[in-house]
């Protein structure tokens, strides 16, 4: 009997412990889950909320919007870049330009044909002094941009400073840029969910639009992207023969009525943004009025990121959708799992990937966390 009595209790230690050994095992992988979300959202907050940054000195100042798309939902850079794939919206990718801050921003000072393999600048008055490559270095990565709304990417390999070159040979320039294109160091950055169900790796990785493409975070199961915008088409602020910008509310300004840009396929006096109207001859909106609540802005559906039209045009290696223009907010959704099958269940509600136990003390769900950025370039127009 006192046997008896002995297992009894001991059978009920036990059946106590158990739960509680579960909820030890269980309760590191939740710390580990909310530190793997954390380390997404404050990347992905830091870049999103610079995104757009432009030029600040000199002539050529305001947003990277006021010339072309600086966020784009797809896979840009030196490698495997999705349009060259055609490929333009992806849900799980994300791709963000801006200038930091620096003194490297100023214009070319003769004109670059499309095989060039230098580069020579007019120092501006941001530039430090002394410097006449205004902090040009090896290196450096570079965007060359124009008021058409055309802009490039490559690295500075070699400076040569008694001439004020800078050499290239990352990429095959998308056009030949005339006098005063801008150039400016930039920073790239992509975002996009690896996902490879055989092997099950799901990694939030991180391109530099260049050669590093690593993984940020482990076990991200789910990324996804919406895009919030202005329903309002770009509107002209001031002549376009006006020497300093920005010219429009947003996107890139046309020629002046009459001029043919001769390295797009618009007609003259007319791009991707702005149209002549048959009827008054003026220069109008190209882009529609978008449905939503008056002074607010609208969910940009992908559908109208994918149509045209395309700016510069839609022959141009680095063409964008021009409605990418209208971008004010990005809502990201990040979703990771636990790191050990053992602590998943049953696919279903809690779990975007089923595991192997069945036990609920130590289940341990997905977690999921939704946040929106509002680029604060793209809103006040640096």
């Amino acid at each position: 009997m006192a046997t008896a009595l002995m297992m009894v209790v001991t059978g009920a230690v036990f059946g106590v412990m158990n739960p509680a050994e579960g909820t030890f095992q269980a309760q590191p992988e939740v710390s580990d889950m909310q530190q793997r979300l954390r380390v997404a959202a404050s990347s992905l907050y830091k870049d999103l909320v610079m995104g757009g940054a432009g030029t600040y000195s000199g002539s050529a100042v305001g947003a990277l919007s006021n010339f072309f798309a600086p966020i784009v939902p797809y896979r840009i850079g030196t490698l495997a870049p999705d349009p060259a794939a055609g490929v333009f919206y992806r849900p799980d990718a994300i791709s963000i330009a801006f200038v930091p801050t620096t003194a490297s921003q100023c214009t070319i000072r003769e004109a670059m044909p499309q095989p060039s393999s230098e580069i020579k600048v007019n120092a501006q008055p941001g530039c430090p002094a002394g410097d006449p490559l205004c902090g040009f270095d090896a290196g450096m990565r570079v965007l060359i941009f124009d008021d058409g709304g055309s802009w490039d990417t490559f690295t500075v390999t070699a400076v040569q400073s008694d001439a004020l070159h800078l050499q290239h040979r990352d990429d095959v320039l998308s056009k030949a840029y005339d006098v005063a294109a801008r150039i400016a160091q930039v920073a790239q950055h992509t975002y996009w969910l690896r996902s490879d169900p055989e092997s099950g790796t799901f990694q939030l990785m991180h391109y530099d639009g260049y050669q590093t493409d690593l993984p940020l975070v482990d076990h991200l199961v789910g990324f996804q992207l919406e895009y919030f915008g202005d329903p309002q088409p770009p509107a002209l602020l001031k002549p376009v023969s006006d020497p300093k910008g920005p010219w429009t509310t947003y996107g890139p300004k046309p020629p002046a009525l009459g001029v043919d840009n001769r390295s797009d396929t618009w007609i003259a006096g007319e791009n991707c943004a702005f149209r002549i109207d048959g009827g008054t001859g003026a220069q109008v909106p190209r882009l529609a009025t978008l449905d939503g609540p008056a002074g607010s802005l609208v969910r940009l559906d992908p559908s109208i990121l994918v149509d045209g039209p395309w700016c510069p045009d839609q022959l141009a290696p680095s063409r964008f959708d021009a409605d990418l223009l209208r971008v004010r907010r990005v809502r990201v959704t990040l979703r990771v799992q636990a790191s050990l099958d053992a602590l998943r269940g049953p696919q279903g509600a809690l779990f975007t990937r089923g595991g192997r136990f069945t036990g609920a003390e130590r289940f341990v769900p997905d977690q999921e966390v939704r946040f929106d950025v509002t680029p604060r370039n793209l809103n006040l127009g640096r």
